[in-house]
């Protein structure tokens, strides 16, 4: 089964801040704020939230199709896609903007500063969704704006369920819109701060939200995650990592759990269960896409952590 994955194609550029950003930010000085931060070490990974997805996807199993767009400097991207036999046929290159990149800072106790040039994914609603492919299951991630309504609009539209999630992107809508995006979804998932807007720009509770889609899944980081699915909660506990080196791209190991999960017919607590070792696995790793794992080696891990088999 080919999942859909719309959303960024991005640069990471990720320095290490060797303090903690508390150090440096006067409190009561907040509103003239110029700080800079030393940032010794630098490196630059593939990043974006399609990417991200589509390759623990890839890893699992599955078969990631991704929707994005690249700019100009985009060809070193298309060619990891093909090193990793990710298809590419909906990936756009654009020759008149910037693949889009982020610049971000992590200090020690793993609290990030992130600055977003967006570039040629403003034109993701360039692609369109559409039944052709035999897609089964999508998802929408942080995108360009109108390419996120406009996915949203034509998966609904072909019938095709998908998991809504807005990640950094939420700040562009408005609680109706918000809404709007959940009566369209099948699944809708967000971080712990992100549901917490959620609710403050529709008026409704996680308890209320939940009813307009099939799951609703909120990451909770090292406490793990709670899906509310059927009318009652599920709390997911968290799996054990290895090291705590890297957490850019987390959450989108954490997805890729989900579609796998979806995807297979996994119950919701095995699903769960699934994202959040991924999700532990991802954070043991520099960089958003070089944790490695095999179907075997997963099933393992799975079993210590959770005592009970994967497959």
């Amino acid at each position: 089964m080919s999942a859909l994955i719309c959303g960024s194609v991005a640069y990471d550029n990720i320095m290490v801040f060797p303090d903690r950003f508390k150090n440096h930010i006067l409190p009561e000085q907040i509103h003239i704020l110029n700080v800079s931060f030393l940032v010794p070490e630098l490196r630059r990974e593939f990043g974006g939230c399609a990417g991200n997805i589509a390759y623990s996807l890839k890893l699992l199993g599955g078969e990631p199709l991704i929707m994005a767009t690249v700019g100009q400097d985009g060809d070193a991207y298309l060619q990891r896609l093909d090193e990793l036999g990710l298809n590419r046929r909906h990936v756009r290159r654009l020759d008149d903007s910037f693949t889009a990149q982020a610049f971000i800072t992590t200090d020690l106790d793993d609290n990030q500063i992130t600055a977003f040039h967006p570039g040629a994914m403003t034109y993701s609603h360039l692609l369109k969704v559409t039944a052709e492919d035999g897609v089964r299951l999508g998802i929408v991630a942080p995108d360009g704006r109108d390419g996120m309504i406009g996915h949203a609009q034509q998966f609904a539209e072909c019938g095709i369920p998908f998991i809504f999630d807005p990640g950094q992107g939420m700040p562009m809508f408005s609680g109706e819109e918000l809404l709007t995006f959940l009566d369209q979804a099948t699944y809708a998932t967000f971080n712990d701060y992100e549901a917490k807007l959620l609710c403050e720009r529709t008026g409704l509770s996680l308890d209320q939200l939940a009813t307009r889609v099939d799951a609703l899944i909120v990451t909770l980081g090292g406490d793990g995650s709670h899906i509310y699915h059927g009318g009652q909660r599920l709390v997911i506990p968290s799996a054990k990592a290895e090291a705590l080196l890297d957490p850019t791209g987390c959450g989108d190991a954490y997805r890729a759990g989900l579609l796998y999960g979806i995807e297979q017919g996994m119950d919701w607590d095995q699903t769960g269960r699934l994202a959040s070792l991924l999700g532990a696995l991802k954070i043991a790793c520099a960089g958003p896409q070089n944790h490695h794992f095999t179907r075997d080696s997963l099933a393992q891990r799975y079993c210590q952590e959770f005592g009970s088999r994967l497959w």
